[in-house]
């Protein structure tokens, strides 16, 4: 099964903006959307379940682990591939992600192809 969605949740308008052309470049096929914080993207997802979510960690009003908290609480069924990409390099952020069930994925900024075959790769696995 090939990714035909994807939300982006990054409040950096300059890592939205390399993150669609990313997929873009990957497959012009996938349709993007993006949320510019947590509250944002739980919003978009009210009407849609994309098949991958991509996820920065350091936002404003809702940060990536609020979110995850939120999205664990309020919704039964998760996108397959939740992806974090952060320039974090901390091991306890990673640690902390992971935990939960849904998220697949922690990655570094910025996002590159490779990301997006490991998320195509575990969509299908």
């Amino acid at each position: 099964m090939k990714i035909t969605s994807i939300l982006v949740v990054d409040d950096d308008e300059n890592d939205q903006f390399i993150c669609e052309y990313t997929i873009r470049k990957f497959d012009p096929s996938i349709r993007v959307t993006k949320a510019f914080d947590g509250t944002e993207a739980l919003d978009a997802l009210r009407t849609d379940t994309p098949d991958a979510i991509i996820l920065d960690i350091n936002m404003p009003v809702m940060n990536g682990f609020e979110f995850l908290d939120r999205y664990a609480e309020e919704f039964e069924v998760h996108a397959p591939v939740v992806a974090m990409l952060t320039s974090s390099h901390l091991g306890k952020d990673r640690e902390r992600a992971l935990q939960y069930s849904f998220v697949k994925s922690y990655f570094e900024k910025p996002l590159a192809a490779d990301h997006l075959r490991v998320m195509t790769d575990l969509l299908e696995g």
